[in-house]
């Protein structure tokens, strides 16, 4: 399966417009949402994040935790990051990870995304606030967020 699946530009542009981002973490030169950016050949795992982060991270792949761990620990190093994950509240890295963001943006409606020719294997999306600074002493908060 395919799992190389672009945010759409119209959902991009509204979240943008409140976070201004200057990097893309998880992108391809010719998908990228933001003028610096990484690719996969440049392992955005292994780079410094800073300024205002967009992160679409490959779902497919088994490594989603160490993306959320980056995220957060790229907060605390005075980025903000901002992840648009699936609403898969039972794997570890959701309660690990997703719990200690600042925020959880529940997406209203099943999201598109530019690639898959059947649509995503699931229906649920959040975005994933990651602020500089601690993370809320009594968990994120939690809200709908209409694309």
């Amino acid at each position: 399966m395919n799992t190389t699946w672009a945010t759409r530009q119209k959902f991009f542009d509204k979240i943008n417009a409140e976070f201004n981002f200057d990097l893309d973490v998880c992108a391809l030169p010719e998908t990228t949402k933001c003028a610096r950016y990484f690719t996969p050949e440049d392992d955005g795992l292994s780079k410094e994040w800073s300024g205002s982060v967009w992160m679409n991270p490959p779902y497919g792949c088994d490594n989603l935790d160490k993306w959320l761990k980056k995220a957060q620990n790229s907060a605390t190093r005075g980025a903000t990051v901002v992840a648009l994950v699936p609403t898969r509240t039972n794997p570890p890295w959701w309660h690990e990870w997703v719990l200690k963001a600042h925020e959880i943006r529940f997406v209203v409606k099943k999201l598109a995304f530019d690639g898959p020719k059947d649509g995503v294997p699931f229906t649920g999306h959040a975005l994933v606030v990651f602020r500089p600074g601690l993370r809320p002493l009594h968990g994120p908060v939690c809200s709908s967020w209409y694309q």
